[in-house]
Parts: structure tokens; sequence; C-alpha cells
């Protein structure tokens, strides 16, 4: 075992893939000399001479060449350096990595890996705190995944790197160092598709992914003793776990979902959407979401009240319970 943070726990995954596979590459704007802007590859340049790639400040281009390069049979993992900067390689992302097998009748397919921090609390400007997630689970063919923690997020990206087909990789930057947790040193997958539950309970279900998780947990600590909340770490947003969120909500009867993206077609909508589809009659009272609002992220000033707080989450939990 060895205690990590989510920026370590993520080298680890990353070095253990590329010792067990040749075709392994890693590609991205200042990935290779200086480790990444987080330094998420530091000492891979070095260890792995010749499969480490600095590229220009072309994100169309380093998710372009990653396409071409998993479809001819390598593993690219691309770096994008902040979330907001997705929105240009989209075209590559959607129309080509997300079809391939489709178009090519599975005759292709593209195990391409894209690692992107994302999401607010840094204090960071424009472009630089996006939480795009639901833009990426409405693309037939593509992967969403969302660590919380050290030890999710090295099981996960194992993962996503063995997997046949494209994945997003959302790495919560602000608490890429917040948490620490022991983690094994060897090698250890954590399935795609499954949920977490963080912690079980009876009078409600709370629901988070990446960086809300941290807040969600610590506000329940907070309010220890109040309510029996069952937390639920959702770890993949496409596909996601629906049957641990609809067996949940049919037990405690209320839900509160939250998340850093805006409200409007955030995945809290899809969730309870099958909330209703599947649990309506078990429900007390109407499933609250605590999000963002529907405007663009701001700069620092008021980063905090765009953003989910405890506060907030407090509220809405108290919502549900008095309805």
């Amino acid at each position: 075992m060895v205690v990590a943070n989510i920026i370590q726990a993520v080298n680890m995954a990353l070095k253990q893939e590329m010792q067990r596979d040749s075709k392994v590459v890693v590609l991205g704007e200042d990935v290779g000399v200086n480790g990444g802007v987080f330094r998420a590859t530091d000492g891979l340049y070095k260890e792995f001479p010749g499969r480490v790639f600095d590229t220009p400040l072309a994100e169309l281009g380093i998710v372009g060449t990653s396409v071409g390069m998993a479809v001819n049979g390598l593993k690219p993992i691309a770096e994008i350096q902040f979330s907001g900067f997705m929105y240009g390689p989209f075209d590559q992302i959607f129309s080509h990595a997300a079809r391939i097998r489709m178009r090519s009748r599975g005759r292709f397919t593209c195990p391409l890996v894209i690692r992107t921090p994302y999401g607010g609390g840094i204090r960071a400007l424009e472009l630089h705190g996006e939480s795009g997630e639901a833009i990426f689970a409405h693309t037939p063919g593509l992967k969403m995944v969302v660590p919380s923690n050290p030890y999710d997020a090295k099981g996960l990206l194992a993962s996503a790197i063995r997997d046949p087909d494209p994945v997003i990789f959302y790495e919560p930057m602000r608490i890429y160092r917040a948490i620490k947790q022991d983690i094994p040193e060897k090698e250890y997958l954590i399935p795609i598709g499954k949920a977490n539950i963080v912690q079980e309970g009876n009078d409600l279900t709370l629901i988070a992914w990446g960086a809300s998780l941290k807040m969600c947990k610590d506000l329940l600590e907070e309010m220890k003793g109040r309510y029996s909340v069952e937390l639920i770490d959702l770890r993949t947003i496409s596909p996601y776990d629906r049957e641990t969120v609809i067996n949940s909500v049919k037990k405690t009867g209320r839900c509160v979902i939250v998340h850093e993206a805006i409200q409007t077609c955030g995945f809290a909508a899809e969730l309870i959407a099958a909330i209703n589809e599947d649990a309506m009659l078990s429900l007390h009272g109407p499933v609250v979401r605590v999000t963002s609002p529907d405007v663009p992220f701001p700069l620092y000033r008021l980063e905090n009240d765009f953003l989910p707080s405890m506060a907030r989450i407090k509220k809405g939990i108290e919502k549900v319970m008095e309805f």
C-alpha cells in the first residue's frame, strides 16, 4: 500500500499500464518534459522514451491524431489541459471516435482515453472550470468516467485504458491534492458502469460524483445523526449504474442530486427521469437538484456563489425531508 492523492494515483495508473502494454502512449500539451500542468505525467517521458509526446497547442490536432493512432492499433491517452478546451476537438470525438465501431460494423474500435481536469473552485480563468459531463453522456459510443478519490482514480483509469472504446476521463482538479488514501501499489481494476454506495442509509438518497462527492461527505459528517442518508458516488456517468440508483430510491423514498454543471440538461435530469420511470410510487416527495445556475462560468469573485455549496446541499436535504 502507498499513501497517494488523486494526481499521484493517476500517475501510478499511467505508469502501470505503460509497463503492462507497449501499445499505450501518452500525448498532450506539456505532458512530456514538464510532466503535465498538474504533474500527472511526471517521470513518464524519461521512463518510456518514444512513447510520451509533447504536442502543439492544438486540441483538435491532439484528439484527431489520437483517433488515428487508436484505429491503427495503439492505445493513446490524450491529455487536454482543461475540460473547457474540449469543445474544439468535439467534432473528432463525436463524429469519429465514438462512431468508429458502428461505422465499421465492428471491424475497428477506438481504444482512446482523453484525460482532462474539470470543475471549478480553483480560481481559474474562463473555460478552465467547465463541467460538461452531460454533453459527453449524450454521445452514443462514448464512455464518461468521473472519479472522486485516489483509489477510484487509479482503478477506473486502468479500466478506461483497457477498454476497447473511447473514454472521457474527467479528473476533479479542485480535489487533486485534497484527499489522500492508502491505495494498492499493485494493479487493480474498478469496473466502468458500477456506482459505489459510500454510506448506507434509510431516510434519503444523496447522489454525487467528482469533487461534489467530497462536499457531500463533509456535510454528512457535520450533520451526523440527524438523518440516515445513503450516499452514492456515481463514478461513471455513461454508462451509469441505474440499478443501484433505483434500488436506493425505492428504499429511502427521497432523493437529492448534486453536480457542478448547470441545471438545464445536466445529468441530474436523466437520473430524475429514470427515478420517475422506475421508482415513482416509492417517492415521498419530488427529487431535488443542487446544481450551478444556467449562466456561463463566472470569474473568481462570483465562483463561490455559482458552485453548489454545503449550505445549498443542506437546504436541499431539508426541503426533501420536510416535504
